[in-house]
């Protein structure tokens, strides 16, 4: 099943417009701020888990994680267990969703369980209806650990990317951003080049990946992902998950350590 999941696939799913839920295990997961998910509505039957609640810049894990318990008590709040099927939504073009499913891959949940929506709730609100009441769910079961063989590395994996021409370091800032300083080697990619900005989902899959072989990003390679504090390659990582990369991994870190332990920058001319 794709990774990233169309607006109707997931109308599908839950039986919106009068239709009959196609499956009961999906849990569909708003990360915007609580006023938004309140105030404004969501997508029916959402449980809200705002982006902030699930970043930790102390007492956590590597980088911004929050910590393998404080993570299972929160999505446990809110009736998620660890064989849900997940479908996160945001209304930034997925950027803070994606940023929810990886976190969620990272503490043990099935990858081929988590899902992003290909659009924002602006795009879902053009089309499908909306809610506004809280739904009432159950405690749920979530055995969240940290995997040693997952898509983490660390400063010593990203040194070692440098000088391998098997793998590409991949840094998904903006333009401006990078020019002012970035690991050495690393190819651009802002993420946004991946964001179709009408519909407010991802690009097809042959213009992905016609953008992303353009920078030499190739399924025959390994990819190591970065930014300044691991949210925005979430989203490329999501992408290139959904496109079907075999070798992914990304650096938790990213700039904040990377400048913190006075690593070596590029900067361009």
């Amino acid at each position: 099943m794709d990774t990233v999941v169309g607006l109707s696939t997931v109308a599908e799913w839950l039986g919106v417009d009068g239709g009959s839920a196609s499956t009961d295990d999906v849990r569909v997961v708003d990360v915007r701020d609580a006023w938004e998910y309140d105030g404004i509505g969501h997508l029916p039957g959402a449980v809200n888990v705002p982006f902030d609640s699930f970043r930790s810049a102390t007492g956590g894990d590597d980088g911004m994680l929050p910590g393998a318990d404080a993570f299972a008590e929160l999505v446990e709040s809110v009736g998620i267990s660890s064989d849900d099927r997940l479908v996160a939504y945001d209304d930034m073009h997925g950027v803070f969703a994606a940023r929810f499913l990886v976190t969620c891959e990272l503490y043990g949940h099935d990858p081929d369980r988590l899902h992003l929506l290909n659009g924002d709730y602006s795009a879902w609100n053009q089309s499908y209806p909306v809610d506004q009441d809280t739904p009432s769910v159950s405690e749920g079961t979530y055995d969240a650990t940290v995997l040693e063989a997952g898509p983490l590395v660390g400063v010593k994996a990203v040194e070692q990317a440098m000088d391998d021409p098997s793998t590409v370091l991949v840094d998904t800032r903006e333009k401006d951003e990078y020019a002012a300083g970035h690991i050495p080697g690393a190819v651009r990619l802002n993420w946004m080049e991946l964001v179709d900005e009408t519909d407010r989902g991802v690009k097809s899959d042959a213009t992905l990946r016609s953008i992303l072989e353009s920078v030499g990003i190739t399924s025959d390679r390994s990819i190591v992902l970065y930014c300044n504090t691991a949210r925005r390659l979430s989203h490329t990582y999501t992408v290139l998950r959904h496109l079907g990369y075999p070798a992914l991994s990304f650096y938790e870190g990213s700039l904040t350590e990377w400048r913190d332990r006075d690593l070596p920058l590029t900067a361009d001319d």
